[in-house]
């Protein structure tokens, strides 16, 4: 069977899916902007139901492999992610904004996550746009086209997952981003800590970061087109046009 035909299986099984109908639409935009990418991912679905060894775990967070759907988080994993499973507050507490900038960038050098400090004025203008705008679509450019990435505002969290896998498991699609905001130092010293823990099987670093960027963006003191799509996708969904994402990423510089 060609690579063609398995694709063509795959989206016919795809077709059959309970939420298929709902997101068709997207579908055939994600098929119409980058074909080849939305054939290899589908047909990453095809392969995956075939039997196989379990790949080799080469991220350090608890994201699902290819088209898994992620187990449901129990009532401590889905609270608030505190500053001190992370590192020692006692430790850099006495320690001045600029200070702890500088360990919290070192801490995550040659890790696998993006980092940040961000203001907090900053943080509460995310915060506030957040529960306004939930969820959102961004546009990650890919070799063949661009792939869409839903996002998702939960507590200090923002959790990304690709289209096609919300697609298949709706709440329980596997992220392949997700941003945590510490704010232990919000009041204290004006500053948020942020850092984004993503799935090397899934996105790299630079596209995780250009997701990142995207979110402050749109999120933060975004502009009137910006703010406007925004609102479009969640008040008028109907006439929110992917196209529209992508031409507005084109113009940026990230």
């Amino acid at each position: 069977m060609t690579t063609q035909s398995r694709a063509e299986k795959a989206l016919e099984d795809l077709s059959k899916n309970a939420y298929y109908e709902k997101y068709a639409d997207k579908i055939a935009q994600l098929q119409k902007t980058s074909p080849q990418e939305f054939l290899s991912r589908v047909e990453q679905l095809e392969k995956h139901k075939t039997p196989t060894k379990k790949p080799e775990q080469v991220t350090e967070g608890k994201f699902s492999q290819l088209l898994n759907p992620k187990k449901p988080l129990d009532h401590a994993e889905a609270s608030e992610a505190p500053l001190d499973k992370v590192m020692k507050i006692d430790l850099i507490k006495d320690k001045s904004a600029d200070e702890i900038r500088e360990i919290w960038h070192e801490y995550h050098v040659q890790k696998n996550f993006i980092a940040a400090v961000v203001p907090a004025h900053d943080y509460e203008e995310l915060e506030t746009r957040g529960r306004e705008f939930p969820t959102f679509l961004f546009a990650l450019p890919r070799s063949q086209g661009y792939e869409f990435i839903m996002s998702q505002f939960d507590r200090n969290c923002v959790h990304f997952t690709p289209l096609l896998y919300y697609q298949v498991h709706k709440e329980n699609a596997p992220e392949c981003l997700t941003i945590t905001h510490y704010v232990e130092f919000k009041d204290s010293k004006k500053i948020v800590l942020m850092r984004g823990e993503y799935d090397k099987n899934v996105i790299d670093l630079k596209e995780a970061q250009c997701l990142a960027n995207q979110l402050q963006l749109y999120y933060v003191r975004p502009t009137t087109e910006k703010l406007e799509l925004l609102q479009r996708f969640t008040e008028k969904p109907d006439e929110f046009k992917h196209m529209d994402v992508i031409k507005q990423i084109e113009n940026l510089s990230l």
